[in-house]
């Protein structure tokens, strides 16, 4: 990934419609020069991939919501690396707090990981603890599903992936409810003496990590500021083009 910090726009399953996704796609279209300070990837339905090709590739690149790791074969439902990258679709989110709700394990995770890598795409790879405690049990968790997620990665292969912290306590709130910011600080530093433990210093520093989780203009700031992260994942407020660019602005505020 490039130097600029990391804006990743998660539409899930929205908008309902192509008409509406043009709509969206319009509004963003408006704030173009400021998505172009920063490395945009919009994660649209499968069925918008074109239409986001089409409308907004000056702007941003194309990232998949998920990712199936078999490249070849006779899979119904499902869609292969090839065809993702056939539409220019440059990474995949992996982990998704909403995946793993489904039954995706961490070692699927490290799997598809592992693939997407194979398939020249570049992994997000999402993680985060359940629920939050003051004795600190949380970063059990959190150290056990990440290292497993990550668990087949070489050294080399560990700096070419992004990393999403979304504690999923923390997911589809207010701002208020969001994490700390000096929470968040102090999880950034013990994810990356996570990665300096498995990989080496130089390695765990090349990372970026991403912060997701009831990402507002409200918070963006504070959480950006001395955190630490590249950037974030931005759920809900990605489909309201006014939220998402003064999220982006966050990044440039001294």
């Amino acid at each position: 990934m490039s130097a600029k910090p990391i804006l990743v726009a998660n539409w899930k399953n929205f908008p309902s419609s192509p008409e509406e996704a043009k709509i969206l796609l319009r509004e963003l279209a408006k704030k173009k020069l400021l998505f172009k300070r920063t490395a945009l990837l919009i994660a649209p339905p499968l069925p918008y991939l074109g239409l986001v090709v089409e409308k907004a590739s000056s702007y941003s690149s194309l990232a998949s919501q998920d990712f199936f790791p078999h490249q070849k074969g006779k899979f119904t439902g499902s869609v292969t690396s090839e065809i993702l990258k056939s539409f220019g679709v440059k990474a995949v989110i992996i982990g998704h707090s909403e995946r793993r709700a489904l039954g995706e394990t961490s070692d699927m995770v490290a799997q598809k990981a592992k693939a997407a890598l194979k398939a020249g795409l570049t992994p997000i790879i999402c993680f985060g603890e359940k629920e939050t405690d003051s004795e600190g049990g949380h970063f059990e968790e959190l150290q056990r599903e990440l290292k497993v997620s990550i668990a087949p990665l070489s050294k080399k292969e560990i700096s070419q992936i992004i990393l999403a912290y979304e504690p999923v306590w923390a997911i589809g709130k207010s701002a208020k409810e969001a994490i700390d910011p000096a929470e968040l600080s102090q999880t950034i530093i013990f994810i990356r003496k996570i990665l300096t433990d498995l990989f080496g210093r130089g390695a765990a520093e090349s990372v970026s990590i991403l912060y997701g989780g009831s990402v507002e203009p409200e918070n963006a700031g504070a959480l950006m500021k001395n955190s630490g992260i590249r950037g974030f994942l931005v759920g809900h407020a990605s489909l309201k083009p006014q939220a998402l660019g003064e999220i982006a602005s966050s990044f440039f505020v001294k």
